[in-house]
Order: C-alpha cells, then structure tokens, then sequence
C-alpha cells in the first residue's frame, strides 16, 4: 500500500506503507541515532512528533519488552529509508510492524529521508501529516492546514496516580513528565526508594512523602505550556536536593527566573558531544527535544551553565552555587546511547547524603 507524507511547506512525499492503517498530524523531526530506534520511538518526549530516522536501515533487531521506555510509543508517524521486515535479533519478539499497527503508528518507508532531513535542517521543524489510508493529497492538506500541533503532551504522558519501587537508600521523588524507565532503574540500581508522582503534584504534597531529594524528569513539549509545574518546581528548589533531566532541566531554569526558546531543529539522537566545563572532558550524549534555555537569561538568575553542547553552544547544563540543584538536558540514562554520563545519578545521591548530613548536624 502507498504511504504519503505532506509538509506545510508543501513537500510531497511518497513511499511504501507500514504499520498501522492510519492518518496523523505531527510535527516532523528527525534522530540521528545509528541504534535504539525501539527507545527513540518509546520516549514520551516525542509525544505528537512523526520522527525522521536518519539510519537508512530501521527495523532489522526487531521489538522486545527489554528495550521499551514507555508503557507505549507516542510518537505520531515513523519515516524510514528502508523497512527491515525480517528482523533477526535473539530478544526479538516481534516486528517493528506488527509494533505499530499495535500501537495505531503509521509508518512510510522508501522515501530519501537524507534530503528530508537537510531540509528540517534548512527550515526548521514544521508540522506534516503522515497517511498510508490512500487519501488523496487535497484531503490531505484540508486536514494539516485545519489541524494544529498538541500542547498538551505532559498530561497525556504523565503517570495518573503515586506508586512507588522501595529500597533501602534515600527516598527520590520522581515527578513524571514523561520519564523514561531508565531514568527508575539508575535510582533503583542505586538502592534509593523511588515515588513516582503526577506531573501536577502540589509541592505540599510531595513534601507530605518526606523526600531526601527531587528528580524531575524528561517529557515532551514546551516548558511554558506547564505554567503550574514551574511554580512547583520554584517552591521545592529552596526545599530539597534537586536534579532535572531534559524537560526538568528547563523547568529548572524557568523557576529560577531563566529564559526557554524553541530551538530551529532540537536535538535529536545518540551522538552528541557536550562539554563539560567543570573539568573540560567531553561526553557523548543521548538527547531528544526540541526547545532550550536562553544562554543570556541566565544573567539575571543565580545559576550557572554547566555543560555546552559543542555543535550549536547552546546550554546543556546547570547548577546553583547556593543550593543542591543541577540539571542537565541530555539523558545521563542513556536509552539508547552510552553510559559516559551515568555518573551524574551518583553526583545526585551524593547531594542528598550531603544534606541529611548537614540536617543532622544542624
């Protein structure tokens, strides 16, 4: 069956249809990840986005249970150079097809997903419909110039209720704005006991479960679409430990008076060198998002920047000089990517020994 993918640009492309039997909005994007495609397409911070793999074969290890980092995918489309319909892996479970006709995905293969991506990387990001229904274009283009992209995301993805994993060490309470499952399993390898709670938890709330520190995860979307979220966080930065991780990197810096701005095309993938200027040593990265904090906002707040992406300079990391908070915007969980960050997590559980210390002395 013929997939076709319209931009609002007016790019018409057309290839061969996989997945599910299906027409979706989405913002079209692109990840340059050369493995993980299983955890780029479950990390809910692609909610609503018909993401652009620029590893020409998808497909080939198949799906399993292991790899999942999200209950489910969110993403809205899936356009891929080739469409590996044999996959040979020995964790395999099933295809990457049957996977997205399960989850409703849509997916188009055989198009030239090089020259897409020069030219998300020439005009930035725009919103795109993604089709394998048959549709003709007209009623194609009706649909993505009638719809509108979500602002909403962090509702959708966030978990409803507080449920907790239990463990000897510091209590983390986790605010779900979309977290990945690796972001859990780095605390519970650490032994911490781990809440998990609603993205709209009230910080009273959250003080209520008597947390040694806070970690406030990924999740997709615009910061400024969760004003409550920002004042929250405002509150529990003068209360407890903080670590952010991508979203809550942002969040981070809003509630420290600091300045986001959408970015031309994010950040995307498996590879990508940040700089930590701490100690001036360099670490590959796995970042997915699409907004960042202004560099020059950071004037008129007390935090300073951390780390810097070394393609763009944009802001990667931050810390303040006067409580035990920092962030990052990469994923020091790494799912997929590696593991050269994962000691920020230590770095973490380190500020949260250091407290309870300094509360018992005091």
């Amino acid at each position: 069956m013929e997939a076709r993918l319209l931009l609002e640009d007016g790019t018409r492309l057309e290839g061969e249809a996989f997945g599910a039997e299906s027409s979706k909005l989405g913002e079209v994007v692109f990840s340059t990840g050369m493995t993980g495609y299983q955890e780029v397409l479950t990390d809910a911070s692609g909610y609503g986005q018909i993401v652009t793999m620029t590893y020409p074969l998808i497909g080939n290890s198949g799906i399993n249970r292991h790899d999942l980092e999200a209950r489910q995918s969110f993403i809205h489309g899936l356009v891929v150079r080739e469409h590996a319909t044999s996959p040979n892996h020995r964790q395999s479970e099933g295809s990457l097809d049957r996977w997205l006709k399960e989850c409703g995905i849509p997916g188009i293969a055989g198009v030239d997903t090089r020259m897409l991506t020069r030219k998300i990387r020439a005009v930035g990001t725009m919103k795109g419909i993604l089709s394998t229904t048959g549709a003709p274009w007209d009623a194609l283009a009706e649909k993505l110039e009638a719809g509108s992209l979500l602002r909403d995301q962090v509702a959708r993805v966030s978990t409803g209720t507080i449920h907790s994993s239990p463990g000897s060490g510091p209590r983390v309470v986790l605010m779900d704005f979309g977290a990945k499952y690796g972001i859990q399993r780095e605390l519970i390898r650490r032994g911490c006991d781990v809440v998990v709670v609603p993205w709209d938890t009230p910080a009273e709330e959250m003080d209520r479960l008597g947390p040694d520190g806070i970690l406030l995860s990924n999740g997709p979307g615009n910061p400024k679409d969760i004003p409550e979220a920002i004042a929250t966080v405002g509150c529990l930065l003068h209360r407890h430990p903080l670590f952010g991780i991508g979203l809550g990197h942002q969040l981070f810096a809003l509630a420290a008076g600091a300045d986001t701005e959408k970015m031309k095309f994010g950040h995307r993938g498996s590879n990508h060198p940040v700089k930590d200027l701490t100690t001036g040593r360099t670490w590959i990265t796995s970042q997915n998002h699409g907004y960042t904090v202004r560099i020059d906002s950071l004037a008129q707040t007390d935090l300073t920047v951390t780390h810097i992406a070394l393609n763009d300079g944009t802001c990667e990391g931050l810390a303040h000089p006067h409580l035990p908070a920092f962030s990052v915007q990469y994923h020091p969980e790494a799912a997929p990517g590696p593991h050269d960050s994962g000691e920020l997590f230590d770095r973490f559980l380190a500020s949260l020994h250091r407290n309870q210390e300094g509360t018992a002395h005091a």
